[in-house]
């Protein structure tokens, strides 16, 4: 697949409907390339791991994704677990139920929210950065480049970037998750006169597999959407340094409204 293409269009629209014909077929080409992207990306998943350059590239992709995500996704998650268990702990001691403080932080972080966010952690982090660096790329002629020598930037470039977004989401959100309940019982304990060891039992006890299998799938799927996204999104900048900034706002922007859906569909037809 070509990434260097010439304009849709090179001629002035010719009225508001033209105009508006022209933005829905720009549109649904957009969307064309960005899922060509992504399934290549996937499809090369095999030779990232077993290839040997490939291999270090896809290796130093994990580290920047996972390994240098660590302090934000540390941070958010346990701050988020806190904050839900001040909350929903609030709500509980009305009815005098504080003793289910550890199931409900524990069935709201595996099921939504470790997963969403830690996408959207990783949109602004990772994702922003790789939209800025091919984006960069693409404005100076390198992809260009690397086509005319027959390499392709797809398998080169834009799967070792997707396929460690696909890896790395599951592990940093399970991460995130444990980091969440651990920060509930911390407010529990400390705010709520919660037992800690009641609280940890009660988060044990309602622990389901089939809650963390949703939640792991999230957090893969969200991956995907990011790496996709803003994979395209850096192979369509032009214009310069303002098309590297308007590429990669538009992939957190849309990095995260497709996160918000993808994770209402999976939670809609899981339960």
């Amino acid at each position: 697949m070509t990434l260097t293409r010439e304009p849709m269009f090179d001629d002035e629209p010719r009225g508001r409907l033209d105009s508006i014909g022209r933005r829905a077929a720009a549109f649904a080409a957009g969307v064309g390339r960005c899922a060509s992207v992504t399934a290549r990306s996937l499809a090369s998943m095999p030779a990232c791991a077993l290839s040997g350059r490939r291999r270090r590239a896809f290796a130093q992709q994990l580290y920047a994704t996972g390994v240098k995500s660590l302090p934000v996704i540390t941070v958010v998650g346990f701050f988020t677990g806190m904050i839900l268990g001040l909350q929903v702990g609030l709500a509980l001691a009305r009815f005098n139920q504080e003793n289910l403080l550890g199931a409900a932080v524990m069935i709201t972080l595996m099921r939504e929210m470790a997963p969403f966010v830690t996408g959207l952690c990783l949109s602004a982090c990772v994702g922003s950065a790789m939209a800025a660096e091919l984006g960069t790329m693409t404005v100076n002629d390198e992809i260009a480049a690397l086509e005319i020598m027959s390499v392709p930037p797809v398998k080169y470039l834009a799967a070792p970037r997707i396929c460690s977004l696909a890896v790395m989401a599951p592990l940093l959100s399970f991460y995130a998750c444990v980091l969440g309940v651990v920060g509930g019982g911390f407010v529990g304990a400390m705010q709520l006169n919660v037992d800690f060891r009641q609280y940890i039992s009660s988060a044990i006890a309602m622990a389901e597999v089939k809650d963390l299998a949703v939640g792991l799938l999230k957090a893969a799927l969200f991956g995907v959407i990011i790496g996709g996204v803003s994979c395209h999104q850096g192979f369509s900048a032009e214009l310069g340094a303002l098309g590297v900034g308007r590429a990669v706002q538009k992939s957190v922007i849309v990095s995260f409204l497709l996160i918000l859906v993808a994770g209402y569909m999976v939670t809609r037809l899981a339960y």
